[in-house]
């Protein structure tokens, strides 16, 4: 541990001030923090809750309805990161799905999905676009890319999702937010910095190794202790305050706002991205007409309440019983950025 950590830890293991709450947005944030036993160093006035930055876990139920309904009713090949696989929809999961027949096939890019549509131009792949917007602009090359090919076998399920309504829904939640790093690369900072300046929300940008997370904590309690509302990136050498320019435009050139449903969060408006209309053609729920759905959470799960900083997952009654990862009941179970995988996984 050099000295720079040594100080961090030591800001942090020494404070004594009145009860702080900090939410970790990210759900990589909240995994890391347990696996490097950061959690052990904290006093007992704060508290560390988890938030809404994991998209598997802010995924709707209604979404893996969708992506059931057009793997079985509709006969795609239905394309997606590995995590979705197992998130339970209303009455199954897509691998619930895949056992009955379907064709559920996990990839690591949306490109992935591309290359299988043109090699099988038979078949109607569909590529299940969940993330916020550090993933949603490979989704955005993808289509464009499957228009320059001139393919009519591939399409998206867009649930992509943008961090900035989202912060507002939370706002009061916390008396303080660790920023995602790898959103803010993207995305850049105006949109924390504006909500420190109008609305006095106080957030880190944090990175995801032991050094930076100690230092993110610490700047965030010194600054708590201080009283006035603050913005400061710990992330500097992977985020710039512009983001990434070419990320941004292409998000801007294939997509646009909607209003979205998030797991817990409820539907927020304009915090969503879905395809523009040159693109239409390659909009699954356009494509194969998909009726509204309307899922159903499994009533024993508090997903919902965990991804708002309401409740701890052990808090949960199910939690570690009932639901494991073996047999989730609810997607923050699943997903290996889970808070509850987190809390089952590390303690």
């Amino acid at each position: 541990m050099n000295n720079s950590m040594r100080a961090a830890r030591d800001i942090i293991t020494s404070y004594s001030g009145k009860p702080l709450r900090i939410m970790e947005v990210c759900g990589t944030h909240t995994h890391e923090i347990f696996r490097l036993g950061l959690r052990k160093l904290l006093p007992e006035q704060i508290d560390l809750i988890s938030g809404p930055g994991c998209p598997v876990c802010v995924t709707s139920v209604g979404y893996i309805d969708e992506a059931c309904r057009l793997a079985l009713q509709n006969g795609c090949v239905i394309c997606t990161f590995g995590d979705l696989i197992r998130v339970p929809g209303t009455e199954m999961s897509l691998a619930g799905a895949r056992a009955e027949g379907a064709e559920v096939k996990p990839v690591y890019s949306p490109l992935d999905a591309v290359e299988l549509a043109a090699k099988n131009p038979e078949k109607q792949v569909v590529f299940l676009a969940v993330g916020f917007e550090t993933t949603t602009p490979s989704a955005c090359l993808a289509v464009k890319q499957a228009k320059e090919a001139g393919l009519q076998n591939f399409s998206l399920l867009t649930a992509n999702k943008t961090m900035p309504n989202a912060y507002q829904a939370l706002v009061g939640s916390a008396d303080a937010f660790l920023y995602p790093g790898h959103v803010n690369a993207i995305t850049g900072n105006a949109v924390c910095r504006e909500l420190c300046e109008k609305q006095s929300v106080s957030g880190v940008v944090a990175g995801f190794t032991a050094s930076e997370l100690l230092t993110a904590l610490a700047v965030t309690i010194r600054l708590l202790e201080k009283g006035e509302p603050f913005f400061r990136n710990c992330y500097p050498r992977v985020v710039k305050d512009e983001g990434n320019p070419a990320a941004l435009q292409i998000m801007q050139d294939v997509m646009e706002p909607c209003d979205s449903e998030w797991r817990g969060l409820g539907l927020i408006p304009q915090s969503g991205m879905k395809l523009r209309e040159e693109y239409a053609d390659y909009d699954a729920r356009m494509k194969y007409h998909l009726p509204v759905i309307t899922g159903k959470p499994n009533p024993a799960c508090r997903c919902g309440e965990v991804l708002q900083g309401k409740c701890k997952p052990s808090d949960c009654k199910v939690f570690g019983k009932v639901c494991t990862p073996l047999h989730p009941v609810g997607a923050c179970m699943v997903s290996d950025e889970g808070a509850c995988s987190a809390y089952y996984q590390y303690t």
